[in-house]
């Protein structure tokens, strides 16, 4: 078992791999920002290692500050939480070349995964059913003109290497496709310093569900059920819960046999995300998530598995506990973001005033922020993830609501996704479960 972990992130993932580590009587050190000395990670941590300034190429995607920061923390491994270096195979195979245990999939598996169109191929090689689309990264628009031609508008330009939601362009019609191929591959080549793109037919309305897995080094691989992740803005989620409602049981198990016989199929180890689309009985792999997924609450909530702990056991080499999952009752997630909904969800940086998050029974809480804290425009703008946890899906609706409408979180200039998430759960579509990812755009002007 690992004794000390080196934790190369901020905010409420690296809060709450720290705790699961202070649990598992692992020592813990925060890699942090100059901006980030005083966060309430580096406060929880049992060393804090400053690795940069706020910028984060200069700090958190600073591959030698970070490795430097482990070696000189004597950390035997290195969690990557999400986002920033998680899913980059060139830091995970430093780590290894350093000696360090590196809380994810190997290298390999990450470099033939980070392709989202050879992940395509891949995957439909071993049998899932994939969005009609291009074969492999689009060269230029003739041939992204061929390809849309051929499977039918709308489609979606994404980006290669993309992730987060980034990086993509949906294109209705044949006069558009030029200026989405162009933003596509300028966004894709800033965001990830990989311009390579890929045309899928766009499937609406569909809704967005996605299947948690965990796999060992010793070729064992279980699910833990599904999640819908349909309620986004700029297709970044804002609302998950578990399990997706309003789906045939046989379809959701379908999906989730799919997604680990997938992950056994290309050798993948500790937790990853299988995201699907699904539109009447049919359902498409879309792409894989090789890391912990910012909606993991929903699934530890009705599992009673804590995920994080599971990538720690599996890093150190432990084998799984395959007997099936029991889940009970329903979950969901909100999203509190610094962001106006009503400016296209602007961030909305500032120093927090009030920050009083919700309590009760079966309320989580995750979040890094309090009175004092300043949000700040370098990072990404959650301040805390609400879970709840019900006997069924209506209780668990109501008591999100309540949550909410208990959340007092404000300060100069900044504004909150509170309002829209209690919007989002009165909507009668959300209720009846007949929404799709259309459903913000039907909220907001």
């Amino acid at each position: 078992m690992l004794k000390s972990i080196l934790i190369a992130n901020r905010g409420e993932i690296a809060l709450r791999v720290a705790r699961t580590c202070r649990e598992m009587g692992i020592r813990t050190v925060a890699a942090c920002s100059s901006a980030d000395r005083d966060s309430a990670v580096a406060r929880f941590a049992d060393e804090t290692v400053v690795i940069g300034p706020a910028a984060p190429r200069r700090s958190y995607l600073n591959i030698p500050a970070v490795i430097e920061a482990a070696l000189m923390s004597g950390a035997e491994g290195v969690h990557p939480g999400y986002g920033f270096l998680s899913e980059d195979p060139d830091f995970a195979e430093v780590c290894q070349a350093h000696g360090l245990t590196f809380v994810g999939p190997p290298a390999e598996v990450m470099t033939r995964l980070g392709d989202k169109a050879g992940t395509r191929t891949i995957m439909a090689a071993a049998g899932l059913p994939t969005v009609p689309g291009s074969t492999g990264a689009v060269p230029d628009e003739a041939t992204a003109r061929e390809v849309a031609a051929a499977v039918g508008y709308p489609v979606i330009v994404k980006a290669v290497a993309g992730g987060g939601g980034r990086g993509m362009r949906v294109v209705h019609a044949p006069e558009d496709l030029a200026d989405a191929f162009r933003e596509c591959v300028a966004s894709a080549r800033a965001v990830f310093g990989d311009g390579r793109v890929y045309l899928e037919r766009f499937v609406e309305p569909a809704r967005h569900v996605e299947v948690q897995v965990l796999c060992d080094r010793h070729g064992n691989g279980v699910h833990l059920g599904a999640r819908d992740c349909s309620v986004q803005r700029r297709h970044q989620k804002l609302v998950e819960e578990t399990p997706p409602p309003g789906l045939p049981a046989p379809l959701v198990e379908r999906m989730c046999e799919a997604a680990v016989r997938g992950a056994l199929a290309v050798g993948f180890t500790g937790a990853g995300t299988f995201e699907f689309l699904v539109s009447g009985d049919e359902f498409f792999f879309i792409e894989i998530n090789c890391r912990i997924q910012v909606e993991h609450p929903v699934t530890e909530m009705v599992t009673g598995v804590d995920l994080v702990r599971e990538q720690i056991n599996v890093a150190a080499g432990l084998p799984l506990d395959t007997a099936p999952v029991r889940m009970s009752g329903a979950a969901l997630e909100c999203r509190v973001n610094a962001e106006d909904p009503r400016r296209g969800f602007a961030p909305t940086p500032g120093t927090l005033t009030e920050f009083e998050p919700p309590g009760g029974p079966f309320t989580r809480v995750d979040t890094h922020a309090r009175p004092g804290w300043t949000v700040t425009p370098d990072y990404d703008s959650l301040l805390a993830k609400v879970v709840v946890w019900a006997p069924d899906r209506a209780g668990a609706i109501a008591r999100m609501d309540r949550a909410l409408s208990e959340f007092r979180v404000g300060g100069p200039g900044v504004r909150t996704t509170v309002g829209v998430l209690r919007e989002v759960l009165a909507d009668p579509r959300f209720a009846s479960a007949s929404h799709d990812t259309s459903l913000l755009d039907g909220l907001l002007p």
